[in-house]
């Protein structure tokens, strides 16, 4: 049985019919997985494909997916179904045919909606991917300790292994130290994130209403959602106006801001060298000054 006889059955199987694909197209945007568009010339849904190993990715996206749609609060694309097929894996959601750029005051409400979803504890039911990097998501109930050891320490061990040197790799420590002092007068709620929201993650349905997609979700601070989407792209005042009104934002967000970022910019520097490397050796210092 072939990939796509693979996934024609799990789809029959999801729907209780018999589902044949008479369309197939390539769709581009990302880096990390193969895509298509699919149809059988009534329904369509999307593909993700990618190698055996990293079907656990699938299966974290799909309950990542889930837990938002079930919060009520934005729209994401619904997962149909995830499996393997010989060497390759697979994952089938929703078409959800996507222009134009999100409605700014829905797209403030949907997010603060969303964060305002919480949970005892900071972390996650299951272990993700942020890009192609593990993700750890251990359920904590202190912030600070999540932080410094499943995001900053890990990034930090990764650097180390790919020989960024130990100047990066001991800044990286001495702000692990200090990150308490981040936190001196602001303490999260462990909000339902998506984790991933830079603003190749987030678009429009028709008439501007919002959309969210490939998840890297955990319970943590709403902030880390907020700084990201102003680090690769950024949704626009109006967006931060809307979401501050029905969610007010801490006066120390911008402070956090770029300790937030760091994550991701060292994560890159994981996934795509040494340029990334020297921005977050720069950030460190920068966050470091701010603090002492």
């Amino acid at each position: 049985m072939t990939l796509w006889q693979h996934i024609e059955e799990a789809i029959s199987s999801h729907l209780g019919e018999r589902f044949l694909i008479e369309e197939k197209q390539s769709v581009g945007g990302g880096s990390i997985n193969h895509a298509w568009r699919i149809g059988n010339g009534t329904l369509q849904f999307f593909v993700k494909t990618n190698r055996k190993p990293l079907a656990y990715m699938f299966e974290a996206e799909s309950v990542a997916l889930n837990e938002i749609q079930e919060s009520a609060s934005i729209k994401v694309p619904q997962p149909i179904t995830a499996g393997v097929c010989g060497q390759e894996c697979y994952l089938v959601l929703d078409w959800m045919a996507m222009s134009g750029s999100p409605d700014a005051e829905l797209f403030g409400e949907g997010l603060a909606a969303l964060h305002r979803h919480t949970r005892p504890q900071f972390g996650f039911a299951i272990d993700n991917t942020i890009g192609s990097t593990p993700q750890l998501n251990q359920c904590s109930e202190d912030w600070v300790d999540f932080w410094q050891k499943q995001r900053l320490g890990y990034q930090l061990k990764l650097a180390r292994q790919n020989g960024f040197g130990a100047q990066l790799y001991d800044l990286g420590l001495d702000l692990i130290d200090k990150t308490p002092l981040f936190f001196a007068d602001y303490q999260p709620l462990a909000s339902l994130l998506h984790g991933d929201l830079w603003s190749g993650n987030w678009g429009a349905l028709a008439q501007g209403e919002p959309i969210i997609f490939d998840p890297a979700s955990y319970y943590g601070d709403r902030e880390a959602d907020l700084s990201m989407m102003e680090l690769f792209g950024h949704p626009g005042r109006a967006f931060f106006d809307a979401y501050d009104a029905a969610y007010p934002i801490d006066s120390g967000y911008s402070l956090r801001r770029n300790f937030y970022n760091l994550y991701h910019i060292l994560n890159h520097a994981n996934m795509f060298g040494s340029s990334y490397a020297m921005q977050a050796e720069h950030m460190i210092e920068s966050l470091l000054a701010e603090v002492r």
